[in-house]
């Protein structure tokens, strides 16, 4: 494949995965704050969406690009710096497999609020300080290997 092209796709995923995780934490943040049922329901609807059509896209693709890339490019998977980013694809999934699970929780939570005039239920408030906490680890993870993607650094291990 195409050298470009595969730069291109990889890039564009790890775009899709920055952009897409600091969209949905942020608009999931702002419903949150307003405190209003339908409006969070409704922001957890299509935040649940997006990460599985968005999120579930890339990080399938970024492996697949990525290992492509380095076949092209001559560079070993056991790079340092490679082999650093693999492990910190792998945190960021640890902590982005459970926030999917969170997120639909909460979404049917907040709607099962809405459907019977409830408040959120302590198990909503609950849910979201882990979702809110679990974003901080792997958001941080994917600035890094953004970093190790750009520098290269020679990493011995």
């Amino acid at each position: 494949m195409d050298y470009f092209l595969l730069k291109w796709l990889h890039v564009l995923g790890s775009t899709v995965l920055l952009g897409t995780g600091a969209g949905i934490a942020f608009f999931m943040l702002m419903a949150h704050r307003t405190g209003d049922v339908r409006v969070i329901a409704g922001v957890a609807r299509i935040v649940v969406i997006a990460d599985y059509v968005f999120t579930t896209t890339a990080v399938i693709a970024q492996p697949i690009t990525g290992v492509l890339l380095a076949k092209t490019t001559g560079y070993a998977l056991t790079e340092g710096w490679i082999v650093v980013s693999i492990l910190l694809y792998l945190l960021t999934g640890a902590f982005w497999l459970p926030v999917v699970w969170m997120q639909s929780r909460m979404r049917n939570l907040a709607e099962d609020s809405v459907r019977t005039g409830a408040a959120l239920p302590a198990q909503y408030h609950r849910l979201f300080r882990w979702w809110f906490a679990f974003g901080f680890p792997a958001f941080t993870a994917v600035l890094a290997i953004f970093w190790l993607m750009i520098t290269r650094p020679e990493i011995h291990l």
